[in-house]
């Protein structure tokens, strides 16, 4: 029996590396993307620890202990500048935002191109059975054929 050979996959198998290296892509994104994250969630629970820290060395004066300003100054230094890490983290999750709905936007391109050529060769496939069935039809149809002219000749010369 003939065997189906698809003309082009190698345009499928192209496809489907050029689809992986897109997955690929997305999933470095998003491990950027997490990564960020937690980073952000980090630093917003360091602004709270320190903001806390701040809070309490003021109460302590309100209750007549004495304040040491350097320290307070300090603290307020450590808790802006943590607040500005932050923003400046969140501005670079915007980015990394961007690229990533560039890469799905990749992925999504690339993956819809395969599944077209996978498309191409199922109907190919299809098109080959049903030829290949047809082909069969007609063997049997000239087998048939043959073998009543087999059993005529046999009759007609069984007669004389």
């Amino acid at each position: 029996m003939a065997k189906f050979v698809f003309q082009f996959e190698a345009v499928l198998k192209q496809r489907r590396a050029v689809e992986r290296a897109r997955q690929l892509a997305v999933a470095s994104i998003e491990r950027e993307r997490l990564a960020l994250e937690d980073a952000i969630r980090e630093m917003q629970r360091q602004i709270v620890r320190e903001k806390e820290d701040l809070r309490e060395q003021l109460l302590a004066a309100r209750d007549g202990a004495r304040v040491d300003l350097r320290s307070v100054r300090l603290q307020a230094g450590a808790s802006l500048d943590a607040v500005a890490r932050t923003q400046r983290a969140v501005l670079q999750l915007a980015g990394v935002h961007s690229r990533l709905d560039a890469a799905r936007l990749q992925l999504l391109d690339a993956a819809t191109k395969r599944k077209s050529v996978e498309m191409l060769k199922e109907r190919r496939f299809e098109e080959w059975k049903a030829e290949q069935a047809a082909i069969e039809g007609r063997m049997l149809d000239e087998l048939s054929v043959m073998r009543a002219a087999r059993k005529e000749e046999s009759d007609v010369g069984g007669d004389s």
